[in-house]
């Protein structure tokens, strides 16, 4: 990993508003997606994300503004950002979330998408859709009840499948698409038996199902390589039976993505993080919760942006000091090294 930036932010270093270049890291790689944590705090206690009592919650006086969201998102536009998601913790669980995802949607975005559990999406979905967010992903690691209440320490399948009903019927009632997604980690030993289960699913409802590699992301995970199903193992078996035909390779975007060769509806995608790294085209930043740039999941630094905006900072100001973090970005994780350390963050906190 990089080191850390030890040089002071000054205005001095701030270019005017004309002047301003597209993000862009020192390997050339640009910044087109922003993915926003809009909260740490999650109903579900996934076992790869957080221990089973929880963790601390940010403060809330911490935790980005719906305003300071919006000018950073804008901020981040100007630099190339084209496609926004929004995750957590558990995004819905955020007050006032419906005038932020209006707000949102009405920039020029090519892109304004949602990662969440789906157990709030029965009173949230048609609102959300109707204020604009069209595009969902939903983590859904297991379809028999048990398992999946060992896997989020919940009892809340049912739950979760409401949630997808209802985005079901939204293109139906209102005429625009919503996409739906569903994210699947699997680990070897616990749910890799489910995946033609899933590829039915996908199937059945024209959904896409992004399986996805175990990461070491959570306390207490026991991750090793050893629990890891890599992606190309899962491709094999749902070839046998469900013939697919390559969409798109990983990269830009972190699933490669497959459609059946019989025309069925659906697609299967596999974002292999940990087998096959697709870093050297990662177009990706974060910001968390409470405003700290993230340039990876697997970061060891990140940069206080919410500070910088608090203390009265320009847009110029911001501007430069997102593009210097940014120029700063790692080649790329290193889970397959012996020098590979985890994030002090869960997944939870930095955001999904």
């Amino acid at each position: 990993m990089n080191a850390p930036m030890k040089q002071p932010f000054h205005a001095s270093m701030t270019p005017s508003a004309s002047a301003r270049s597209p993000f862009q890291d020192r390997f050339q790689r640009p910044v087109e997606k922003l993915r926003i944590s809009l909260t740490d705090r999650c109903n579900f206690r996934c076992t790869y994300c957080m221990p089973a009592e929880g963790l601390p919650w940010l403060a809330e006086e911490s935790v980005l503004s719906n305003a300071e969201i919006l000018r950073l998102t804008r901020l981040f536009m100007q630099g190339g950002v084209r496609q926004v998601r929004l995750t957590g913790g558990e995004p819905l669980l955020r007050k006032e979330l419906l005038p932020l995802v209006k707000a949102l949607a009405a920039l020029p975005l090519q892109k304004l998408a949602m990662t969440t559990n789906a157990t709030l999406l029965p009173q949230y979905a048609e609102a959300l859709y109707l204020n604009g967010l069209r595009s969902f992903n939903v983590s859904l690691d297991s379809l028999v009840p048990e398992r999946f209440a060992q896997a989020v320490r919940r009892d809340a399948l049912d739950k979760v499948k409401a949630g997808l009903h209802q985005l079901s019927t939204l293109e139906k009632a209102h005429g625009h698409p919503c996409e739906v997604k569903i994210n699947n980690v699997i680990m070897k030993d616990f749910n890799e038996d489910e995946v033609l289960d899933f590829a039915a699913l996908a199937r059945a409802e024209g959904w896409s199902i992004r399986f996805i590699e175990f990461m070491p992301l959570g306390k207490d995970d026991h991750w090793s390589h050893n629990v890891v199903v890599p992606g190309a193992e899962l491709l094999t078996r749902i070839q046998a039976k469900y013939p697919l035909v390559a969409k798109e390779k990983a990269g830009k975007n972190p699933a490669s993505r497959w459609c059946f060769a019989d025309g069925s509806p659906g697609e299967i995608g596999f974002i292999n993080s940990v087998s096959e790294p697709f870093c050297a085209q990662c177009n990706r930043v974060r910001l968390t919760a409470d405003g700290q740039l993230r340039n990876c999941l697997f970061s060891l630094e990140e940069q206080n942006v919410a500070s910088l905006m608090r203390s009265g900072a320009s847009d110029d100001e911001i501007y430069a000091f997102i593009s210097e973090a940014i120029w700063k970005k790692e080649a790329g994780h290193l889970i397959n090294s012996p020098g590979f350390q985890r994030p002090d963050r869960t997944m939870s906190s930095i955001g999904g």
